[in-house]
């Protein structure tokens, strides 16, 4: 298992289009990956999902990486977190 945190920079929080651009990113590995921010949790491979967690700018989200390509998933997850909010 792999779990890293991200603050939101984004003014926006994670609004549509990002929390698209983390979804697809997401069903493109086969490992199962959630995502919290503090006691809402949701599965980064579902869009209303992420949305649902009402991420706003200064909060911290966790994301949790499990599975067979749980390494290289992780990764871009962060990358594209660090590009998109």
């Amino acid at each position: 298992m792999k779990e890293f945190s991200y603050v939101i920079q984004d003014k926006d929080g994670i609004h549509a289009r990002p929390a698209g651009v983390l979804v697809k990113i997401a069903n493109g590995f086969k490992s199962q990956v959630a995502i919290s921010k503090a006691e809402k949790k949701g599965d980064l491979k579902r869009i209303f999902s992420v949305m649902a967690l009402g991420a706003k700018q200064g909060d911290t989200v966790t994301v949790r990486v499990e599975g067979e390509d749980e390494v290289q998933a992780a990764a871009a997850l962060e990358e594209a977190l660090k590009n998109n909010l």
